[in-house]
């Protein structure tokens, strides 16, 4: 395994991580706790998810530098730029509808549910696969 494989695959499983904690355990569970009320919920969701991903466009510049330094092969490669693709995705197009609901329900107007959400967690999903296969792909590909 070369160094920027090792790099890639640390910060892959760093990333997938991450996402796997906060998106699918912490996000969810945070509603439940007594006493968290929806303007509550959505001020902790905001810090959280704007930490999240800072965290996830540095674990991705990492992994796009060390991939144009030595490319772990196409599909490795395809299915990391897939990750960042889905993560550019909900960056530009679906965070900033999120952004602009939440700002209306902390002003205490009365915002329709918001379908974006169903799109950032299919984008979720489909993040959490290609990181799956893009890390597990790397390894294999050293050990050949």
């Amino acid at each position: 395994m070369t160094t920027a494989w090792a790099v890639i695959t640390a910060a892959t499983f760093c990333w997938l991580g991450m996402v796997l904690a906060i998106s699918f355990l912490e996000a969810p569970l945070k509603f439940r706790a007594p006493g968290v009320t929806v303007p509550i919920g959505l001020g902790i969701g905001r810090l959280v998810f704007r930490a999240l991903n800072g965290a996830e466009i540095l674990l991705a510049a990492v992994i796009l530098v060390a991939v144009v330094v030595d490319a772990p092969g196409t599909a490795a490669t395809t299915a990391l730029a897939v990750a960042v693709v889905a993560l550019a995705a909900q960056l530009v197009g679906v965070r900033p509808r999120l952004t602009r609901r939440s700002d209306a329900v902390l002003a205490g107007l009365d915002a329709p549910r918001s379908h974006s959400h169903y799109v950032y967690i299919a984008l979720e999903v489909g993040k959490v696969a290609a990181l799956l296969a893009g890390g597990v792909l790397v390894l294999v590909h050293s050990v050949v």
